[in-house]
């Protein structure tokens, strides 16, 4: 597999990444600390759970041409955040809208909350989906309760289409940009 040598995406602040083989230890980081996956559902990470999250985002890629970027803040190594668009298939039926469809996401390390980042990032993220893709549906869900990523979503237009009841009792709320 040959690694790019190069940031797909820039902004200000942000260089966002394809995935890369070198990305699976800081992706484990990133959700290992419990302030970040407040919001994630009920599971501890394992390091088996990052090597998943990692080759489905590069399936993503290799399969759809976009996924969601690592992100790095700009000249340094450490992923902070890991936000874009990726293909989901979330398995809720198709009332619901989140089977095979580009879905948005973003996690921030909870040590980079309240700088921009998530929205820098997904604004970013979104403007080269839209200009490499088209401007298409895309569907998100946010657990109930996470005031931050919900307002985060208005910004970036998604609008509230419906919710959803998690496995482990979380309700889901699902949003869509048209």
């Amino acid at each position: 597999m040959i690694e790019n040598e190069a940031p797909l995406v820039t902004t200000a602040r942000l260089e966002l990444w394809q995935p890369a083989l070198r990305d699976l230890p800081d992706l484990y980081q990133l959700t290992l600390a419990e302030e970040t996956r407040q919001f994630l559902g009920s599971f501890v990470p394992s390091e088996m759970d990052a090597f998943t999250r990692l080759h489905r985002n590069a399936g993503s890629w290799a399969l759809h041409g976009y996924g969601t970027f690592m992100v790095r803040l700009k000249g340094q190594d450490r992923i902070i955040a890991n936000c874009g668009v990726f293909r989901s298939h979330r398995g809720f039926g198709t009332e619901a809208g989140l089977d095979d469809v580009p879905e948005a996401g973003w996690i921030v390390h909870h040590d980079h909350w309240g700088q921009g980042i998530a929205r820098e990032a997904m604004e970013a993220s979104l403007a080269w989906f839209d200009q490499t893709h088209g401007r298409q549906r895309i569907a998100c869900m946010i657990e109930e309760g996470h005031a931050a990523s919900d307002a985060l979503a208005g910004k970036l237009g998604f609008v509230r289409y419906g919710q959803h009841q998690a496995e482990d009792g979380a309700v889901l709320v699902l949003y869509e940009r048209a």
